[in-house]
């Protein structure tokens, strides 16, 4: 996203391009990672400016880093810069090819294909609309995810620990947490000072609202480049190559199509990006075999995979350098866009 140092680690105000007067341009942005001891991000601009937008005293119209949900188009941002939930909340957001506008809704950027709409709606799987309870929402951090131990998941520290390995390759750069939840990792990796900024991504909107509350309430987060945004995983608001991490934690079997989902995190990747999930093994490997007809999907409400069938999936989708890690049903998986 490369010509000079932008502002904020994101964008760039057009008084800082060097622009013939208002002329139109149609370029695409990228991260890279950058070394912990390089922070700052290049970026270049791309932005269709119409003629009574061209002086400085006009409020700055820029190329953001989310895309529209219907083209993929880099969304227009008109408002302040930067990352944080102040900016994102004073915003407003266009795509110049639908002209479709976007902005925050309560404390979150609802950037799914539904959004604004007043007449229709969509039924979910039951448990994607479980996830949109208020009561599943206000006990996930409260016991609902303590429980995963019993099925061998280490803990949310030693996730992170292990989540934060495989991210080596993308420190510096921006990380997705996708179907965050109510943002339990997200604040860790904000937090870590690892990334050039974190975004908490879910369907849930009482799941956002929860993340918010939990930010709200630890101080050190209050100027940390971390935004919240409703989005459909099988439908991902950024451009293709532009994201240097995605993380999905215990999320994989609550997918209602993970063959789109990953093909989708596969899309948005830059080259050499990583990809960082767990999940819930419907058996592994050290199953007992007459265990195994009891533990098939089909009388579940979970799409619980095999181990093998992950990494078919992701093999399928294009990702390279595959590896796990299994404890009893919990799996951690991590691959790579070449």
């Amino acid at each position: 996203m490369a010509m000079s140092t932008a502002t904020s680690p994101f964008l760039r105000p057009l008084h800082q391009v060097q622009l013939l007067k208002c002329p139109l341009l149609s370029s695409k942005s990228q991260f890279r990672p950058r070394s912990q001891t390089q922070r700052t991000i290049r970026a270049s601009s791309a932005v269709a400016l119409e003629p009574d937008l061209c002086t400085q005293q006009d409020q700055a119209r820029e190329v953001d880093i989310f895309a529209c949900p219907v083209c993929y188009e880099p969304l227009i941002r008109k408002g302040p810069s930067g990352l944080n939930l102040s900016a994102i909340y004073r915003s407003g957001f266009k795509c110049q090819r639908c002209k479709k506008s976007y902005t925050s809704k309560d404390t979150y950027l609802d950037l799914t294909v539904t959004a604004g709409l007043r007449d229709y709606t969509e039924i979910q799987p039951a448990r994607t609309e479980l996830f949109r309870s208020p009561l599943v929402s206000f006990l996930y951090e409260r016991g609902w995810r303590q429980n995963f131990r019993q099925s061998g998941f280490p803990g949310p520290d030693e996730e992170f620990k292990m989540a934060q390995e495989f991210f080596e390759p993308a420190k510096g750069g921006l990380l997705v947490d996708v179907s965050c939840g109510s943002g339990l990792f997200s604040r860790k990796f904000a937090k870590s000072g690892a990334y050039s900024g974190v975004v908490a991504l879910d369907f849930s909107e009482n799941m956002l609202r929860q993340c918010f509350d939990f930010i709200q309430k630890d101080g050190t987060l209050s100027t940390t480049n971390i935004a919240l945004v409703r989005a459909d995983v099988s439908r991902l608001p950024f451009s293709s190559g532009s994201v240097d991490a995605v993380h999905a934690a215990a999320a994989l079997h609550c997918w209602p199509s993970p063959s789109n989902a990953v093909a989708e995190i596969t899309r948005i990747l830059r080259s050499g990006g990583i990809f960082v999930g767990s999940t819930f093994l419907r058996y592994s490997s050290l199953t007992p075999w007459f265990m195994r007809p009891f533990r098939e999907r089909t009388p579940q409400g979970y799409g619980y995979l095999t181990e093998e069938e992950i990494k078919d999936l992701c093999t399928s989708c294009g990702l390279t350098n595959y590896s796990s890690k299994i404890q009893q049903a919990f799996i951690m998986i991590t691959a790579q866009k070449p």
